[in-house]
């Protein structure tokens, strides 16, 4: 019996923790936070990742925390509409199945079809890699060591289990000079019910949308050449407000309800290019941790998820083999990653216009999106997922 660790509890690893335990391994995921993680922010869930979802069947699950977004809509710094656009042009291009969620609502929904037949351990890290011949083993900051086949890091853009088994973030990084930043607050007026509302000045981007129970999820990107994060929440909130104090729009009223939240993401955007090889010996990695697209990208669960469904099949089909089954996923994903990625470097600038000029083109692209027919035109390849999910067993 293959016994397989997985570092991370995010959607990539139990998407691969499922497969792996279909295919007759034995995962063990291992998480750092106490629990699944709650809050972030809210993604659009389409394409390759929602047909792994299928055959996962996690579907009807994800649909009941899914929101069906009818409308973006484009403010002013006066709170005047600049541009409304259906949703209905992009979904008819992304195909079935485009739906906008929280994120750890879809990570939630993948664990849960665990069963809860997967060790899971909470509340702990991976300390330190040694590999054999035959087996790696592992040491951990809080548990007793242990031996596996195969470590497999799902941990995210800022991967320890990359760190560890690579060497540091600052050899595969690429930071595209933008922050990100989400928080959900309670009670807040307006709402807007299936709209999603973007206010965007040069250099940096506010948006919102209306949750159920009366919640609102913000959602900040900006500028920055720095790429160091502040080291405390308190020290984040600070770095909102004076970025968008003097903003218009709604901007007082969301910066007031941002102090009374708890819950804030905050993160850099980045890529990662490994460079070479997906592996190191008996390591391999999946996900952001692989190969983040970036917040820019819009598709990283999605991706995460079919990352981890073709590296289980293709060690499932290599028959103890993993040298083999780690080049060959490789092999599989690599170019339409690398795709996907130079879209989303390309797509930057909604996030954050360089000048006024870049503001005033963005404006009128999202007019022009408004047309019937137009908006297909403009987004259409990038909204394809021009890649074949194998079925790796009967």
């Amino acid at each position: 019996m293959t016994r397989v660790l997985i570092s991370g509890a995010g959607v990539a690893g139990p998407t691969l923790a499922y497969w792996l335990r279909r295919y007759g391994f034995t995962p063990t995921i291992v998480e750092r936070a106490p629990r699944l993680r709650t809050g972030g922010y809210v993604i659009d869930f389409w394409g390759v990742g929602y047909r792994v979802a299928s055959r996962m069947g996690v579907i009807a699950t994800i649909q009941d925390h899914a929101y069906h977004v009818q409308t973006l809509r484009i403010v002013d710094r006066r709170g005047a509409t600049v541009a409304t656009v259906p949703t209905s042009a992009f979904i008819r291009v992304a195909g079935p199945g485009f739906v906008t969620l929280p994120r750890s609502d879809l990570a939630a929904a993948v664990y849960r079809a665990l069963d809860d037949e997967v060790e899971t351990i909470f509340d702990d890290s991976i300390a330190s890699l040694v590999e054999h011949a035959d087996a790696v083993e592992v040491t951990f900051d809080r548990h007793e060591p242990r031996v596996f086949q195969l470590v497999v890091g799902a941990d995210g853009l800022h991967s320890r289990t990359r760190g560890l088994a690579f060497g540091p973030d600052a050899r595969f990084e690429r930071y595209l000079g933008i922050k990100v930043a989400a928080f959900v607050a309670e009670g807040y007026r307006p709402r807007d019910e299936l709209t999603y509302v973007m206010y965007t000045e040069v250099g940096h981007h506010i948006s919102r949308l209306s949750l159920r129970d009366d919640r609102t999820m913000f959602l900040f990107t900006f500028a920055d050449a720095d790429p160091a994060l502040p080291a405390s929440v308190d020290e984040q909130k600070d770095v909102l407000r004076r970025r968008f104090q003097h903003d218009g729009w709604e901007c007082p009223a969301i910066l007031d309800a941002l102090a009374g939240s708890a819950d804030l993401y905050f993160d850099r955007v980045s890529q990662i290019d490994l460079g070479g090889d997906w592996a190191r010996g008996r390591v391999t990695l999946v996900g952001d941790a692989a190969c983040c697209v970036s917040l820019l990208g819009g598709q990283g669960s999605a991706l995460a998820m079919a990352g981890a469904y073709v590296l289980a099949g293709e060690l499932y089909r290599a028959a103890g083999d993993h040298a083999q089954a780690f080049r060959r996923y490789q092999q599989r994903l690599a170019p339409f990653i690398a795709a996907k990625q130079r879209a989303a470097r390309r797509f930057a600038g909604a996030f954050a216009p360089r000048s006024r000029l870049s503001l005033f083109a963005q404006r009128q692209l999202f007019r022009l999106s408004a047309i019937p027919g137009v908006a297909a035109v403009i987004t259409g390849r990038g909204f394809r997922d021009a890649i074949e999910l194998p079925a790796y067993d009967a």
